[in-house]
């Protein structure tokens, strides 16, 4: 078994290699692992994780030696080893949350577990379903509408002097807020086609996105269904008490939309999704893990177990139980 170790020096609020490095090679020492089987590899550009998590795939498949592969930074990062190393059976992809959002591991976990490196090391990998998307692969979530519009705006907020991210996100909400709220939608689900006057749509295998809105709380990404989510445009005064519902995961409960989420909120299960403007008012902002851009039309097709990724012990073991329970 080989080990690889992708730092993103990019991610989140500061550079984690420094700190990192010598973390996982004390981890990986305790581990009984030798330092010919493990390497470190600080990230150079956008897409250097993908070269890298594909050479290793590559050389594993070549070798017939597996591979395990860990990214340090966001869901982007992650996102970009996964697709890496896409299609190589003996090669699985595990995250340390050194992101902004890291929306992948709260569908199985908390933020310590997976910082955890002895339990990381001692971990174990599991098969998930994954999407295949105009914007690329994606574990989590794919989305459009106002949420992807607000993340879409947010580097030209950060390029402000002093607007650091959570005030780089507000001044994006408030700008969307103040401009033209919520899209014609036509929307062909499973065969099903809709035209929704919709304010936001979610297309999840995972259960959060955006930092942990927690769209989809009771997704299983192994179940062989994508939940789908359209909420339908509503006026700014009930956007704050929707989206309040939405963050908390208040608008679902028990495999069906509450009461209280019903009159905004459209429900589907499915395994492939399209989506297209209806209103002639051009592109589509979209956005799936940590890839956001504007699109005539997008589709979301679930691939079935598709996905080999690591998870640290504790959320391995509680993954396993509850598969064997279902």
């Amino acid at each position: 078994m080989r080990y690889l170790f992708l730092l993103n020096p990019t991610a989140g609020k500061r550079d984690c290699t420094a700190e990192l490095a010598p973390a996982i090679r004390a981890a990986a020492q305790r581990a009984g692992i030798p330092p010919e089987k493990r390497k470190v590899v600080v990230t150079q550009y956008a897409g250097h994780a993908r070269e890298l998590a594909a050479e290793a795939a590559h050389t594993a498949q070549a070798d017939g030696e597996p591979v395990r592969i860990w990214t340090a930074g966001g869901d982007g990062t992650f996102n970009e080893a996964l697709t890496g190393a896409q299609g190589c059976g003996l090669a699985a992809v595990g995250c340390l949350p050194f992101g902004s959002g890291n929306d992948f591991l709260r569908t199985y976990g908390t933020r310590e577990e997976f910082n955890d490196l002895d339990a990381q090391l001692a971990g174990g990998e599991v098969d998930i379903d994954l999407m295949q998307t105009d914007l690329g692969l994606s574990a989590t979530i794919c989305a459009a509408g106002l949420d992807a519009q607000v993340a879409y705006g947010i580097p030209q907020f950060r390029r402000i002097p002093f607007c650091g991210g959570e005030m780089a996100y507000a001044l994006s909400i408030v700008r969307q807020l103040c401009g033209h709220i919520g899209r014609n939608v036509t929307f062909t689900i499973d065969g099903e086609e809709l035209t929704v006057d919709c304010l936001m749509c979610a297309v999840c295998n995972g259960r959060t996105y955006g930092g942990g809105f927690y769209a989809a709380p009771e997704a299983q990404p192994d179940d062989g269904w994508l939940d789908v989510f359209i909420i339908r445009r509503v006026s700014r005064l009930t956007i704050a008490r929707l989206l309040g519902m939405y963050k908390s995961g208040r608008h679902f409960r028990n495999g069906e939309l509450t009461e209280q989420a019903k009159p905004c909120f459209i429900y589907r299960r499915a395994k492939c999704v399209s989506l297209r403007p209806a209103d002639g008012r051009g592109p589509i902002v979209a956005t799936a893990d940590g890839e956001c851009a504007p699109c005539d039309a997008i589709t979301a097709q679930l691939k079935p177990l598709a996905g080999r990724v690591l998870l640290p012990k504790p959320a391995y073991e509680r993954f396993m139980a509850q598969r064997a329970s279902v």
